[in-house]
């Protein structure tokens, strides 16, 4: 059993008191322990509020009466002896039970009901490959009980081999400064958010992601180059560590679009919704992916997947819109003020708008306009004159070149700009989405223009993100995907003309992303490119976490004999790699039982053994000699601008 440091801490604690909460065979008397806190013993209070970790992880401070007061969440602290599971790897009180929840509490103890699912109340690292997957063996931290570990985790990494690619440089150049500029991650996307967090927080516009999907049936070969075979409890937990930070890094007005499949949709709306809030929610997008497959469940061919979008805006905010291309008129009558027809009814009737129910009369002409019953006007007949002498009214018979036998709304130039409003969007906005025009066949030949189809699969079209960030983004807002796959989001981005952050973990990062933008940057004239009269250009930094641990994970799932096994492990030992605390690995090695293993578990060992939390460097590590060494100037020089060269 691995305990987390809440847990040893707590059980040291605990240990102080003799025989009073340990039984003499070691065994751990949680019920004794439960009635203590329940009593608020003293002097058992005292010892744990004097541990600076658990009173960091389990105080808060509330004003009463301008008065700041410590309170102890003690119920919080108590489920940590509640619940079993609490002490197993997994630090999660859902492994084993199942059903409907509020407030923490199971549906028999209160009416309101929200869902909840196996390992909802952890971080989960993921690392995305399928390597990861198989062979990681990756704990599931419990936000309260591991809190300490997932602090460390999510703490700002440092980043090394970072390289500007512009125009002039396309094949590179080190760099040692940040100027908001566009941003290329290589590492953990959940990890590399974090690092995000101080810098951009509340500053992203648009948000697209093209998650992994939830598959019902296990896919043997799947082509899907991140691993898609999770456990649905995994994958909710998975998604959900990954939005809340998402949301962190949404502007006032921003929002985020997530492409999920059919299998996923459902459950990953709830998700969402929890995240989110369904009050933020703004609508469901359908995609045409392909035009129909016959070899189908059902003899019924699923040629959709779906697009949620949620927004940190607000209802009235214009969260989506389009730039208005409009034509004015010039008349005589009115000089310098160019003015636009609009309609001049409601659709109401003159029952429902009573005031409405008159014949409009034409000053000039005196011609006649009865009102229609069924769509009454949208002026009143007592405001008909003021609205007439501001210039708001007009009649088809007052100008020679005018068509048309109906009264008309005259809206001028300086209104509409004085609104500065865009036009509404409405729902079927992408209709480009629904009747083919952005199928998964778009994005795979346009990856055959630029390399070869082994390179990368089941990218999505540039000009599904181009729809996107048209009714959603104007030139220079910021737009982030952390699933950037073969970077068609950031290449669409910088056509145009809007800044952008990515995030992958996959090494084909360097040989696809990478390549992809450098080309976007020479003018390929593939995708989007001819629409936006794309002639080159544009710049990115691209920066790498720097590995600690996650390289020697790397070097032992890669590992193909004892030897070179061996060989990891013992550069791991002389380099100081972190290795759980309660391991001596060298007498593991030695271990007869050990050397018994066939490869494969010895790997799973070792992998099981690695400290997880400790994958990449963190920024405060910078102020080790040892760690700088390992650095070139450029870089130290690098995250230093990029964190604002704040305490180490």
């Amino acid at each position: 059993m691995i305990d987390s440091k809440i847990m040893e801490t707590t059980k040291s604690i605990l240990k102080e008191f003799g025989n009073t909460y340990f039984s003499d065979k070691g065994t751990l008397k949680r019920n004794k322990v439960i009635e203590d806190l329940d009593a608020y013993t003293p002097m058992l209070m005292k010892a744990l509020l004097a541990n600076q970790l658990i009173h960091d992880t389990y105080t808060e401070s509330i004003v009463i009466d301008d008065k700041s007061v410590e309170i102890f969440k003690l119920n919080q602290f108590i489920e940590m002896f509640t619940y079993k599971e609490y002490w197993q790897d997994s630090y999660t009180k859902f492994e084993n039970k199942i059903g409907l929840t509020a407030g923490g509490k199971f549906i028999d103890e209160t009416a309101d009901v929200v869902l909840d699912f196996p390992f909802k109340d952890t971080v989960l690292k993921a690392g995305m490959t399928k390597e990861d997957q198989k062979d990681a063996d990756e704990p599931f931290l419990h936000e309260t009980i591991a809190k300490a570990e997932i602090d460390q985790l999510l703490e700002p990494k440092i980043f090394v081999n970072v390289t500007k690619y512009d125009k002039e440089n396309l094949e590179g150049v080190s760099t040692d400064k940040f100027d908001d500029e566009n941003l290329i991650i290589k590492g953990n996307n959940l990890i590399a958010l974090h690092s995000l967090k101080e810098r951009y927080t509340g500053r992203v516009k648009l948000i697209y992601l093209d998650v992994p999907y939830f598959f019902k049936k296990t896919i043997a070969e799947d082509a899907f180059k991140y691993n898609s075979n999770f456990h649905f409890s995994a994958w909710l937990t998975f998604l959900k560590n990954r939005l809340e930070i998402a949301k962190e890094l949404l502007s006032e007005k921003g929002s985020i679009w997530i492409n999920i499949s059919e299998d996923g949709m459902h459950y990953l709306k709830i998700l969402a919704d929890s995240v989110f809030t369904s009050d933020k929610f703004v609508g469901t997008i359908p995609r045409k992916t392909r035009n129909g497959k016959s070899d189908v469940p059902y003899n019924l061919s699923q040629d959709f997947d779906w697009i949620l979008v949620y927004t940190a805006g607000l209802e009235n905010d214009e969260i989506m819109g389009r730039e208005v291309k409009r034509q004015y008129l010039e008349t005589e009558d009115f000089p310098n003020r160019p003015w636009r027809k609009a309609d001049i009814t409601k659709q109401t009737t003159i029952q429902q708008r009573p005031n409405s129910n008159f014949t409009m009369v034409n000053p000039k002409t005196g011609k006649e306009y009865p009102v229609n019953p069924k769509r009454s006007w949208a002026v009143a007949k007592d405001t008909f004159q003021e609205w007439y002498e501001n210039g708001g009214i007009g009649f088809p018979d007052d100008y020679a070149f005018m068509s048309g036998d109906r009264p008309f709304r005259r809206i001028f130039k300086d209104e509409d700009n004085a609104k500065n409003k865009s036009s509404a969007v409405y729902s079927d906005f992408l209709l480009k989405l629904s009747n083919g025009k952005t199928i998964n066949k778009l994005g795979n030949d346009q990856i055959d223009n630029l390399f070869d189809r082994d390179d990368f699969d089941y990218a999505k079209p540039e000009e599904l993100l181009s729809e996107i960030m048209k009714v959603t983004t104007t030139e220079h807002d910021m737009v982030l995907d952390f699933f950037m796959g073969s970077a068609t989001t950031q290449a669409v981005a910088m056509k145009m003309n809007r800044r952008f952050i990515g995030i992958e973990q996959m090494d084909y990062i360097k040989t696809v992303s990478v390549e992809r933008l450098k080309k976007v940057i020479a003018g390929e004239q593939g995708g989007i490119s001819k629409d936006v009269n794309w002639q080159g250009g544009g710049s990115f930094v691209y920066a790498e976490l720097m590995e600690k641990n996650q390289g020697y994970l790397k070097d032992v799932q890669q590992a193909e004999t004892t030897k070179e096994l061996e060989d990891v492990v013992q550069r791991m030992i002389e380099g100081g790699a972190d290795f759980d605390f309660r391991v001596d690995v060298e007498k593991v090695l030695q271990d007869p039982e050990y050397q018994a293993m066939v490869l494969a578990d010895k790997k799973q060992l070792i992998v099981k053994v690695i400290d997880k939390n400790q994958l990449y460097y963190a920024y405060s590590d910078m102020d080790d000699r040892d760690v700088q060494e390992l650095m070139s100037d450029s870089d130290i020089a690098f995250n230093k601008s990029f964190y604002g060269e704040r305490d180490l």
